[in-house]
């Protein structure tokens, strides 16, 4: 089978990786991917959101089955449209897609389902949110409607960050359009987890969780992140806290997405915040998180275009899913000045000396000719804020933990920066 990977990030690299394990993927190409994940597949040089341009190299190549990794072009269409050509195609349609394209979606259909979450409130107008400033209390969550990169939220303190973030959101368009409508929820206290489900018209999967970390700073400190590491399994959760997701947010979630004809097909992340009452719905995203995915997919010992492909034909329920028992963690190493500004094109060293046992998936990575007065050779540079996703496994979480940290110390780059605290546990999470 040839399979093209529609996505240029770690999340891309990580299926792309777990794809060509499989003995029925004969071929797998990616648009446009990044330096590493062309040691893993034939990169095409067509952006993710050029669907005209994706749709054709598909119907060109007789792509077999195309698997969509961000999430703008699927709110895009790209589904649709590569369904209508004639490609089998893994991620959920436009439609479904609206479930990450816009949080007031999510909330209305959480609500109308009687899905545990926070209390919300929209708004349009900028007046009317600075009149409701503090409506739930602080700390206030303030949350672009819009897709924002993973970086929409914000959460001030007090009434005076709250106004001047409300006035950098709808006055000075900090998100751009994505915030042309803002989501003010009741600020929930907690550990945060992730939880993706493979889900196809009838059935909901959960796959073995994950914890990540949002903020850019140690301690949970600084502003938001796409996501600077995870963890799996997650260690706060039990089988009460299981049982309680299952019954309380996947089997309403599934009969909420057939009420209402969401002909979901692909993977739902479920971003919960979960304490002594149990887990609440944080976020619904329509595709594999980014890190999860790369500690998910390490610990996978089922054939994942065995899975793809009975999602894809609604037979999810007929798959054994299986996982290892093995823990995983990965580290992001990132650029300096991200979440914000950062500089690109500073050469990557050392990803020769990474163990074995060992995966380095990458990011924001680009190939390039390094010139001197001598001579020239290949280097890969960074090309994104995060660059590269350094993933371990070990027969314990300390274990793992350890040998990922000792491999990124293996790995430099101008202004690299990373959270030393990935993978620690604390009394909460052990609970």
């Amino acid at each position: 089978m040839k399979v093209l990977v529609v996505g240029s990030g770690g999340r891309e690299h990580a299926i792309i990786w777990k794809l060509a394990q499989s003995p029925k993927v004969e071929k797998i190409y990616c648009a446009p991917g990044n330096a590493g994940i062309a040691m893993d597949a034939e990169c095409v040089n067509i952006k993710a959101e050029d669907i005209e341009g994706v749709v054709a190299f598909a119907k060109e190549n007789a792509i077999d089955m195309a698997v969509i990794g961000p999430e703008v072009p699927l709110a895009m269409g790209i589904v649709d449209e590569l369904e209508a050509a004639g490609v089998k195609t893994f991620g959920p349609n436009k439609k479904c897609a609206q479930l990450e394209a816009s949080k007031a979606f999510t909330k209305s259909f959480l609500a109308r389902h009687n899905i545990p979450t926070a209390g919300y409130k929209e708004y349009t107008d900028k007046e009317d949110l600075l009149n409701d400033v503090g409506i739930f209390g602080y700390p206030m969550v303030l949350k672009a409607d819009g897709l924002a990169a993973g970086k929409g939220v914000v959460i001030p303190e007090n009434e005076a960050d709250a106004i001047a973030a409300i006035e950098e959101m709808m006055g000075d368009k900090v998100f751009g359009s994505a915030a042309d409508k803002i989501v003010v929820e009741e600020f929930l206290t907690g550990v945060e987890a992730s939880m993706l489900c493979f889900v196809d018209n009838n059935t909901i999967v959960p796959m073995e969780s994950a914890q990540d970390y949002k903020r850019i700073f140690d301690g949970d400190k600084g502003p938001n992140t796409g996501g600077m590491g995870t963890y799996s399994p997650s260690l706060i959760f039990n089988e009460e806290i299981e049982k309680q997701i299952r019954e309380e947010i996947l089997e309403p979630t599934l009969a909420g997405f057939q009420k209402d004809g969401l002909d979901f097909k692909g993977v739902l992340f479920i971003g919960l915040m979960i304490n002594s009452e149990g887990a609440k719905v944080i976020e619904f995203n329509n595709r594999f998180g980014d890190p999860e995915t790369q500690s998910v997919l390490m610990r996978l010992d089922t054939d994942l275009y065995e899975i793809f492909d009975a999602v894809c034909e609604n037979r999810l329920a007929d798959i054994e899913i299986k996982w290892s028992d093995k823990r995983a963690v990965c580290v992001v190493l990132a650029s300096g000045g991200y979440p914000g500004s950062y500089e690109k094109g500073k050469e990557i060293t050392g990803l020769n000396k990474v163990d074995d046992d060992v995966v380095v998936f990458h990011a924001g990575t680009a190939s390039q000719h390094i010139c001197d007065e001598n001579s020239c050779r290949s280097a890969i540079v960074t090309s994104g804020g995060r660059v590269l996703g350094v993933t371990a496994t070990g027969d314990t979480h300390e274990e793992a933990r350890a040998k990922a940290f000792d491999n990124v110390k293996r790995i430099s780059f101008e202004g690299m920066q990373y959270r030393n605290d990935i993978g620690i546990i604390n009394d909460t999470e052990k609970k």
